[in-house]
């Protein structure tokens, strides 16, 4: 898996970044997006994250990154690394990134994503994590919040 900025971002607040291990084996992060989590508007439980990285996350430069109209630097990494390693799957959130991500043949997912997998295997209790979620910049996809609430056996706002 190849992770862009914001779904790392937004588990490492939430307290679930761990589960990414669980889920995906390694992680790689281009090598803008780790300059993206280190910086010092970065908020400070993602600068201590990344400043001391699990084992399983790997940082890698990625080759020939083209500037992609629309896309910030670490997006436009994290689509090309992906192409390069033939990822299986691109972790993203920005709309415009995956719509880039999946015309280039790429599969995406994004923190929801991510947290309905963890939940389905027993790894985070999805309702917690929308409500940690909450206290975050996170702009929820209310449909597909509503939906995955539902299939956790959930249902309304979180």
């Amino acid at each position: 898996m190849v992770a862009d900025t914001g779904p790392v971002n937004d588990l490492i607040l939430i307290g679930h970044v761990d589960p990414l291990h669980r889920l995906f084996g390694r992680v790689v992060l281009p090598a803008p997006v780790h300059t993206e989590l280190s910086n010092s508007l970065a908020p400070a439980p993602v600068q201590l994250w990344i400043a001391s990285p699990p084992t399983w996350l790997e940082v890698i430069e990625a080759p020939g990154i083209v500037s992609l109209p629309g896309l910030h630097k670490g997006e436009a990494a994290a689509i090309a690394l992906g192409q390069s390693l033939t990822a299986d799957l691109l972790l993203m959130g920005e709309c415009r990134g995956v719509r880039v991500a999946q015309r280039q043949g790429l599969r995406v997912t994004g923190t929801l994503g991510v947290l309905d997998l963890a939940a389905a295997r027993g790894l985070v209790d999805f309702a917690q994590a929308i409500r940690a979620l909450d206290e975050t910049s996170f702009r929820k996809p209310t449909a597909l919040l509503e939906m995955l609430l539902a299939k956790h056996g959930k249902t309304g706002p979180a």
